[in-house]
């Protein structure tokens, strides 16, 4: 991303970007893989395990997460002059077995980092401005585990999910045993979603996620 990108504003009110239209790597289709390089971005994230319906520490972790990127938000309008759309929640997901995926999905066994995205231009001095007003009156309640990082995944499979989560598990086989190894491929990293509808809100049945694998070359060059 580049700051031309961003129009200028109006009559002194500053454009609101919405990353779901501007960023390539949002980009996918129901029912077709896409290999994509996605560039190095940095995130808020909040790492945890266990089963995400259940777990304590899931609904804390989000509860957590968007306080921090709403205060970054407004700092960026009232400070930078620079307006944009909380981008969506992301995770990474893995497992020592990743059967657990595809398969039986033993959710027990699986761990996670949540993860919204932090826009290019935001410095350290605003993110670390936003952690403290965040904390100020009632902390969050997993403000102590919240980092942020860059994430590069470089090469990438994807594809956009309809429906509840648990019937990932067939477009994800497919994806894992028949797509990326007939490409020549194999997964390289974790497995990553990117959830364009509120799950707290939304019926499972139209819940919109995007399903991204990072993968690497199997020839020698």
């Amino acid at each position: 991303m580049s700051g031309d990108a961003f129009p200028d504003s109006v009559e002194g009110v500053p454009e609101k970007v919405d990353f779901k239209k501007t960023l390539d790597s949002y980009k996918a289709r129901r029912g077709q893989f896409r290999i994509l390089d996605v560039p190095a971005m940095r995130y808020l994230m909040i790492d945890g395990s266990g089963d995400p319906n259940s777990t304590p520490q899931f609904a804390a972790s989000i509860e957590t997460l968007y306080p921090v990127a709403y205060k970054l938000k407004f700092a960026s309008s009232r400070e930078l002059g620079r307006d944009y759309v909380v981008p969506p929640l992301e995770g990474l997901w893995w497992a020592d077995d990743m059967s657990t995926f595809t398969g039986a999905r033993d959710k027990g066994r699986w761990s996670w980092t949540l993860m919204l995205m932090v826009p290019e231009w935001i410095g350290e001095d605003l993110l670390d401005a936003a952690v403290r007003e965040a904390g100020a009156k009632k902390p969050p309640p997993r403000l102590a585990d919240l980092r942020t990082e860059s994430l590069d995944e470089g090469s990438c499979v994807q594809t956009l999910h309809h429906g509840p989560f648990d019937d990932e598990g067939p477009v994800l086989a497919e994806m894992h045993d028949r797509f990326i190894p007939d490409n020549g491929l194999r997964m390289s990293g974790r497995h990553h979603e990117i959830y364009f509808s509120d799950f707290r809100r939304v019926a499972p049945e139209k819940l919109r996620t995007l399903l991204r694998q990072p993968v690497e070359s199997t020839i020698v060059p």
